[in-house]
């Protein structure tokens, strides 16, 4: 295949349909329109969520196309919309696209529809720029978004709001916004524009439904529509398809020129995958076959004007159109000066969410040079898809680099579909100021990579717009960024999609203190709790063995009131929560809420945890991140269990005191909890005292992270909380077999799940703190006289056996193997257990009262852990 054929291909211009590779192996067919075929190819995701991608040609995102094509087809939906609207509810409308995919196209709409302002979701948190707004989306491979307009009024008005997506496939993300959107700035009429409409006949119907319920009417305007037909099992068939064709790299040496490796991949042995290493291979340099040695990389000046935006990621205005079309004609002829001599195939190259400002730049040097210069457009992205070099697949080859924004989510593969081997004379790379970092300029870096196939790329940089600052708030000044969430394997064992740490790592500093300094620490006022570490207990074997007895037997219960609170959690508190556990008990609880609405739902929520001390509240810096990142309205507080209720309520005059602090409003102080014993809280999965295993260990069922310490030397102000992770205990960790053990029943207990949760939401549910009562009564009886010494129900029984120094154990009357554990525990540390009737719990833990170094139990002995 000449490279000239390869890049007719991937635009579509063979005769060969970029869809039929797929759909012959997988079974996927595309019902409907005629145009269908025309507008969309099929390739494999490289991703867990879904197996196919329907690639656009006409988007300009994975296929280099046309961009005249490209801008057309967006402006052609704008003026049908406006036809829908009319022209004077037009005048009043907002165009809203979806990043990344749809930045350019809804902008395109918005130039389309007229003088209508021009806002798009994004990833990109930007300092000191207040969130409007968010939303998930469920099948990406990236799903938070943010809405960050420089005017929040840009949303609150009253005229239609246009939501722009490249494909309407589930309908699922629009939902998802509306919902999220229409909750805080409400109006009577939506309209949804995409390429192509490839919602099933059940997901059509939720749209008027959907409208019904919220009263608004909500319209639907496509280039074309169809159905995707999906045969059983088509995401196994898929993961299988992606690990064989995904070898190794294979040696640039030995690397076959374009034509040996779509002949080897037509004929499926050995089957590979064509990804483009940063050395060009014979013949896909384009404009000199055989080069052995790189490209050059130049600048070129834009020129761009100061006062308008690179896009809409915070508001594009009619003035903002105005002054860029003005100055356009200037830039394209600028980037054709800078053109080698004999270039006759172009590639404008966008940069992720900066789709916009490449695509008018692709169209004006498109008009500029006339027709004797073939100019393309298309862009990079964070999609991982699989690349297969064969006539009838969508993306032929892949390039392969990090990202080089410093995205908030931490580095990162990026990609650039259908470039190498393309047959292109010159690259115009495209990016914002903020991605002109040393890793574009990198040995692996994009430019880098492009030159190792191209033989001119040129970068052109548009400046990244900064919102005028706003006047400064009352509030303290602080670092205008937090830390990204630490995740696994770097940051405790669980996987890194489990959950987010908002902690710093203390692993190297020693915090840990024998038991006994710290109780007389602790109790003398010398000390908080919080300051130090218990030295972590390891259980003897026979503990272990009774751990894993308690495990199997309580697995199904477990999962069930996961269940349980997960669905209350969907249905009262948001359809899309985001899931903030208290660590560390709370954190495999929010695991498992994460696991059970993937498992039933098929949401992926996001989850992280944030440390709360009692007496000194939650940590203030974690709510600010959660704030920039996500509406506080979706954020659901998740821990293991009540007790008393002393975390419920130092929560809720925590957020308290946030509010006056910071100005920030929305979080909810319920919080959801697996066991709610003490009948404190709302949102349960049951109000049973019974043992949950995680509260059996300590690191090593959390995934080996330490309680959290708050230490006015090792926590700034301006830091999050810290804990340690506890690397050597890997041999010891039980924290994957616990969830994988819980996880494994959830399909045996759905039916028990729903009807629970039937009962839940019909039941009076009011908190009667029926636990504090007796806590209060416990602490006069026995003559402790603090409620903090008291520590009532299975859990906090068990973390005053491993941590504390107890004195001894109430146990109710006749409790049985849920407190197998504990008794054991009791034994080993010479603690007493009485049996007591009417206990509103299981068991009650007591901490030694006026503690001395030599009282550790009720026979005064010292024992040490």
């Amino acid at each position: 295949m000449t490279e000239r054929a390869h890049a007719a291909h991937a635009e579509g211009e063979t005769g060969v349909w970029s869809g039929s590779w797929v759909a012959e192996r997988l079974g996927v067919e595309l019902a409907g329109d005629e145009a269908l075929t025309g507008l969309l190819g099929l390739a494999l995701r490289r991703n867990p969520k879904r197996a196919h991608l329907l690639v656009s040609n006409v988007l300009g995102k994975h296929v280099p196309q046309s961009p005249s094509v490209v801008y057309g087809h967006g402006v052609a939906l704008g003026r049908r919309v406006r036809e829908l609207l009319g022209a004077e509810a037009a005048e009043g409308a907002v165009v809203l696209g979806y990043a990344e995919t749809a930045t350019g196209l809804g902008h395109s709409v918005a130039d389309g529809l007229g003088s209508a302002p021009y806002l798009h979701s994004t990833r990109r948190a930007v300092a000191g720029v207040a969130r409007a707004g968010g939303f998930e989306e469920s099948h990406s491979h990236a799903t938070s978004h943010l809405l960050l307009p420089q005017d929040p009024a840009l949303l609150a008005g009253d005229g239609p709001l246009v939501l722009v997506d490249d494909e309407f496939s589930t309908g699922n993300t629009v939902l998802n916004t509306i919902r999220a959107l229409h909750e805080r700035y409400p109006r009577k009429r939506y309209v949804v524009v995409a390429l192509v409409d490839m919602r099933s006949p059940a997901d059509a119907g939720r749209l008027d439904a959907f409208a019904g319920e919220i009263g608004a009417r909500v319209d639907l305007v496509t280039t074309a529509s169809g159905t995707v037909r999906l045969p059983p099992g088509v995401l196994e068939k898929g993961q299988e398809l992606v690990a064989r064709y995904e070898a190794p790299p294979v040696d640039p040496a030995t690397e076959p020129t374009t034509e040996a490796r779509t002949e080897r991949t037509t004929e499926a042995t050995p089957e590979r995958t064509t990804e483009a290493t940063s050395e060009p291979a014979s013949g896909s340099t384009g404009g000199s076959p055989g080069a052995a040695s790189p490209g050059c990389v130049e600048r070129v000046e834009l020129r761009w004007p100061h006062d308008v935006p690179d896009g809409g990621r915070h508001g594009f205005t009619a003035a903002d159109r105005d002054r860029l079309e003005s100055a356009l004609p200037g830039m394209a002829a600028r980037i054709a000066d800078a053109l080698p001599a004999r270039a006759r195939r172009v590639l404008v190259l966008g940069f992720e969410e900066l789709m916009y400002a490449p695509l008018r730049l692709a169209q004006a040097l498109e008009q500029a040079v006339g027709g004797d210069v073939d100019v393309r457009y298309s862009t990079t992205t964070r999609s991982p898809v699989l690349a297969v070099d064969d006539p009838g697949y969508a993306i032929r080859t892949r390039l392969v680099f990090p990202a080089h924004d410093d995205p908030a989510d931490g580095p990162g593969e990026r990609y650039a579909y259908n470039v190498a081997g393309a047959g292109f004379d010159a690259v115009i790379a495209v990016v914002d100021s903020a991605a002109d970092t040393p890793a574009l300029h990198a040995p692996d870096g994009l430019a880098a990579r492009l030159a190792a196939h191209v033989p001119h790329v040129l970068l052109a940089v548009v400046p990244s717009y900064v919102p005028h600052a706003s006047p400064a708030p009352q509030a303290p000044e602080r670092p205008p960024m937090l830390p990204e969430p630490l995740r696994g394997p770097a940051f405790s064992s669980y996987a890194p999609d489990e959950v987010g740490w908002l902690l710093q790592d203390l692993s190297d500093v020693t915090l840990e203190a024998p038991t006994e300094e710290r109780e007389e620490a602790i109790q003398s006022g010398g000390a908080h709790y919080a300051e130090s570490l218990p030295v972590e207990y390891q259980p003897s074997e026979q503990y272990q063995e009774l751990f894993h007895a308690a495990l199997e037997s309580s697995a199904a219960r477990l999962a069930r009131a996961v269940g349980a609170v997960t669905e209350v959690v969907l249905t009262e508190r948001s359809p899309r929560p985001v899931l903030v556990s208290l660590a560390r008990a709370g954190t495999p609880v929010g695991v498992l809420m994460r696991r059970w609405a993937r498992f039933r739902h098929g949401l992926d929520l996001p989850h992280y945890a944030v440390s709360i001390v009692r007496g000194r509240g939650i940590d203030a810096n974690a709510l600010r991140w959660l704030a920039d990142h996500h509406d506080p309205a979706d954020v659901v507080f998740v821990d293991g269990w009540t007790g008393k209720g002393a975390i419920t309520r130092e929560l809720a005059a925590a957020l308290r005191d946030f509010e006056v602090s910071d100005g920030v409003t929305g979080f909810d102080p319920e919080i959801a909890v697996l066991a709610d014993p003490g009948s404190c809280v709302r949102t349960y999965g049951t109000r049973d005292d019974f043992l949950i295993p995680s509260a059996c260990l300590n690191s090593t069922v959390s995934g080996l992270i330490s309680r959290t310490v708050l230490r006015a030397d090792l926590v700034g102000p301006d830091d999050f909380h810290g804990a340690k992770f506890y690397r050597e205990l890997a041999g010891a960790d039980l924290s994957p077999a616990f969830l994988d053990a819980v996880s494994a029943r959830f399909p045996d207990v759905t039916e028990s799940v729903d009807a629970h949760v039937k009962e839940l939401l019909s039941a009076d549910r009011t908190p009667t703190w029926e636990g504090w009562a007796a806590v209060e009564r416990i602490s006069e009886e026995y003559g402790i006289h603090d409620v903090n010494l008291v520590k009532p129900g299975v859990g906090e029984t068990t973390r005053v056996m491993l941590r504390r120094v107890p004195w001894k154990v109430l146990a109710r009357a006749g409790a049985g193997a849920d407190l197998d554990h504990v008794r054991l525990l009791a034994e080993q540390r010479g603690v007493p257990v009485e049996e007591v009737a009417d206990l509103p719990y299981t068991c009650v833990g007591l901490i030694h009262p006026q503690y001395t170094r030599g009282a550790t139990g009720a026979d005064g002995k010292a024992v040490t852990l």
